[in-house]
């Protein structure tokens, strides 16, 4: 089952509601969690789910996200039919760049006619989330399936931003619709919806077919979401798999979320910081891989005024310094330095962030290697904030490596 299968993940995004963090990488290649990049659960997920065989399909500024796949995740042995490849668009079907999540592995349907796999499952690169594909794909494979789309529970307001499916008794999708106005809700809870988390097991036969009708069409998208599900609900078997239903890690995780915004991605990375969080990164039986190079441990140290450095309820990672500074609810990535009297509140510090003495930051997001001079205040006051900065609509202040302070 697992070796008759090749897995691609759409990872070329180009992220426009998480700018300025994507100004110069593409979302699945931002940072996450302290050490992580998003990408990170999605590859973690193939890894304890058996999925080995893996094509990574790159677009936007993506020397970033290629870079950490090298470094990362060069852990697979070609000699044994393993891989993890990244491939940029070549233009092989025309002189365009990808034109929807269809059209890129149209694009590329060449490599998974030579690999000789029987079904292709379909991820996405920006997802936090945990999951054993091997029972959806067993499920796909039990019920002769054509495609089986992972789905979750959501509310009839978050469901307007995602594809709404309805199924009957065997599961088996009756109807769906892209980010509708009105969805349609559950038989037996008008509260709640039955939503695509965007996760496609297709059989490879009918996807090649799919694609190719869907290429002719001057009309279509040529997106999954919009074009190719609806299009097929009436004329293949179309089956719902049920994310946190009674196969896979049901104990374990329910949690995933589409950080694809500032606010998304700032809670996403404060749920870590819960007493009891709902996405534990400590689970010995799913770690998550990533790259990290090899750095001192973090520390704490008295500065030479006298203040203690100290941390509160926070994600420390290695190489940081606190020297007479705090830190508080917050995630400090590798190498991130905390000068004396500095505080840091409720944000999020990438790699290599430096604060100068007395510097104050609340409700931040900070870019690489940003150095935020002596008596800096942000976070506090948002009128002047807006004058230099990206503030989120829940007035998260985000702080870009471009930024030049005066």
């Amino acid at each position: 089952m697992i070796d008759e299968t090749i897995t691609v993940i759409l990872a070329g995004g180009e992220g426009k509601r998480l700018t300025p963090l994507t100004d110069n990488r593409a979302k699945p290649a931002v940072p996450f969690g302290g050490k992580y990049r998003i990408i990170d659960f999605t590859l973690a997920n193939c890894l304890h789910s058996g999925l080995r065989k893996i094509l990574v399909l790159t677009q936007y500024k993506s020397h970033s996200l290629q870079k950490h796949l090298r470094d990362g995740w060069s852990i697979f042995n070609p000699e044994l039919g393993e891989y993890i490849t990244a491939v940029p668009p070549q233009m092989r079907t025309g002189d365009s760049w990808y034109q929807g999540t269809a059209d890129a592995i149209y694009q590329n349907l060449y490599l998974l006619q030579r690999s000789n796999a029987k079904y292709v499952v379909v991820l996405s690169g920006d997802h936090i989330y945990r999951m054993d594909y091997a029972p959806m794909l067993r499920q796909h494979i039990e019920t002769d399936a054509a495609l089986t789309v992972a789905c979750m529970n959501v509310t009839k307001k978050e469901a307007t931003a995602f594809g709404v499916m309805q199924a009957d008794v065997d599961h088996r999708v009756i109807a769906f619709e892209e980010k509708p106005a009105n969805p349609a809700t559950l038989p037996d809870n008008p509260d709640v919806c039955l939503a695509s988390m965007g996760i496609y097991i297709f059989s490879l036969d009918v996807l090649e077919k799919v694609l190719q009708q869907d290429a002719i069409n001057k009309g279509s998208s040529h997106d999954f979401g919009k074009d190719i599900i609806p299009a097929m609900i009436d004329r293949a078997h179309v089956y719902a798999y049920r994310f946190g239903g009674e196969a896979g890690r049901v104990t374990q995780d329910a949690y995933w979320r589409d950080v694809g915004t500032i606010d998304a991605f700032y809670q996403a990375n404060m749920d870590l910081l819960l007493a009891e969080s709902p996405v534990d990164l400590y689970q010995q039986d799913w770690p998550i891989r990533t790259y990290e190079p090899q750095l001192p441990p973090a520390r704490t140290v008295s500065s030479a005024q006298g203040n203690e450095g100290i941390f509160i309820n926070s994600i420390i990672s290695s190489g940081v310094v606190i020297a007479g500074g705090s830190a508080q609810n917050s995630v400090l990535f590798p190498r991130v330095s905390i000068g004396n009297a500095a505080v840091v509140i409720n944000s999020i510090l990438f790699e290599g962030v430096k604060l100068g003495e007395g510097a104050h930051l609340e409700n931040c997001v900070v870019d690489k290697y940003v150095e935020i001079p002596p008596g800096t205040v942000i976070g506090v006051d948002k009128k002047k904030d807006a004058e230099r900065f990206h503030i989120s609509d829940n007035g998260v202040v985000v702080i870009s490596s471009s930024h030049q302070f005066n």
